[in-house]
């Protein structure tokens, strides 16, 4: 570990990168205390003190808490993410995205630029349907959340909400491009990360208060150290199989001979079966808590984290969207394709056909692994809330993506510092020949 702290002194691309990064990071966290005019921010705070078992604290949650502020990064990144999903969900029924995804380097260009109009589009009807729900929202002491409300009001408030995800989208692509890591990613990193020194201040003073046992902050801290490395183990979890490619001679050039491997991730599809998932639950609960009637009351009481109904369809939802994005973003046809194309073979299968059958019967195996490991990670903060009465949010989703994100942006880190320990090692070894 000091040997790669020094590493990075060292080393004066990586050290930019990452001040560009720490820099980009700041500006957004400046951009989310910005208000958005024509808001009672008190009545909104109340409201959202309330609402952390709906859409509005699950989307809060990826904010950073700039919804319950209504700053102007109020939506966050997710119509960008939103967007993402749904251009890759209609490569499999639209040809069209499909043959453009594969085009390389020209496709992906355009790839994002449909992406990037797509999230303009998605953010508008938001910030509009924001708007115009906040208008008839009233706080707990019946103050209305926005003072004047209007036409006037909707349209700033969609044009600003906009503008918000406009620019974190952009500031992600810079932080890509001059930074170190994914910068949407980070982005979401530290929406999640910025919300966990006040939890830990919080759950210090209950322990000091007598609220919760030194003996059980003792395990759960245990229990955060042990779930982290199990996240860690799992999400680098692969299981490779084995290819083999027949030698073959083009004019003088021998091609192939060589033993690889292919390598299947546990967890293919990442976070995105929970995000979905919860979206999916929390949704009708939102609506619920609008509709003054007896019977949605009742249900949304029922779709609250840590009942036995919410938890029993979020883990259904999470293994059918393991299976359902897994099946998008990988097909085991066009890899045993490919590799009948270029001269490779798993020993012992037959090329084409049974290749894909091979693959498709391993990638199932693995990926109900993947689902029951993602599952239990995701149904934990409900564990230690109803069983242990921990006071802030630990675990599931968030607890995901953080571990996820920084394990990318240090794997980033490393292959900078490799690739700069070997052009050291060429510029002064000089590697010569015998004469």
């Amino acid at each position: 570990m000091a040997a790669g702290i020094q590493g990075l002194s060292n080393v004066p691309e990586l050290r930019r990168r990452i001040l560009f990064t720490l820099l980009a990071l700041a500006i957004y966290r400046i951009a989310v205390q910005v208000p958005t005019p024509g808001i009672n921010a008190d009545a909104l705070m109340a409201l959202f003190s309330r609402a952390g078992s709906t859409l509005f604290g699950f989307v809060d949650m990826f904010s950073g808490g700039a919804l319950r502020r209504l700053s102007v990064c109020a939506l966050g990144i997710m119509p960008y993410i939103s967007a993402s999903i749904i251009l890759q969900l209609l490569t499999v029924v639209i040809p069209a995205l499909d043959q453009l995804k594969k085009e390389g380097p020209e496709g992906r260009r355009k790839m994002a630029f449909y992406t990037r109009y797509l999230t303009v589009a998605i953010s508008l009807v938001q910030g509009m349907g924001i708007a115009i729900g906040l208008e008839s929202m009233t706080g707990p002491n019946g103050q209305m959340i926005v003072l004047n409300p209007g036409w006037e009001f909707r349209l700033m408030t969609t044009l600003t909400l906009t503008t918000g995800t406009v620019f974190l989208m952009w500031l992600g692509e810079q932080i890509t491009e001059h930074g170190i890591g994914n910068g949407i990613s980070l982005i979401i990193f530290a929406g999640i990360v910025a919300r966990m020194p006040s939890a830990i201040i919080n759950t210090f003073r209950l322990m000091r208060t007598g609220e919760i046992n030194p003996a059980l902050m003792l395990f759960l801290v245990v229990m955060m150290v042990a779930v982290v490395a199990f996240i860690v183990f799992m999400e680098r979890a692969q299981r490779r199989i084995p290819i083999h490619y027949a030698r073959r001679t083009v004019g003088r050039t021998v091609y192939g001979g060589q033993t690889t491997h292919l390598p299947l991730k546990v967890n293919m599809s990442g976070v995105i079966p929970p995000i979905f998932a919860s979206s999916i639950i929390m949704f009708p609960a939102t609506i619920a808590n609008f509709v003054p009637m007896e019977f949605m009351q009742t249900l949304a009481n029922q779709l609250r984290p840590g009942t036995l109904l919410y938890e029993s369809l979020y883990v259904a939802l999470i293994v059918f969207f393991c299976f359902f994005y897994t099946a998008i973003i990988f097909n085991p046809e066009e890899v045993a394709e490919n590799l009948q194309k270029y001269g490779g073979y798993i020993p012992g299968i037959r090329p084409g056909r049974p290749t894909a059958e091979f693959i498709d019967r391993v990638l199932t195996r693995i990926t109900v692994i993947g689902a029951i490991y993602v599952s239990a990670i995701c149904v934990l903060p409900a564990i230690l809330i109803t069983k242990f009465n921990v006071p802030f949010y630990f675990g599931g989703t968030a607890l995901l993506i953080v571990v996820g994100v920084a394990m990318d942006t240090m794997a980033q880190v490393e292959s900078h510092l490799i690739t700069r320990h070997y052009e050291g090692f060429i510029k002064q070894g000089r590697l010569r020949g015998r004469r």
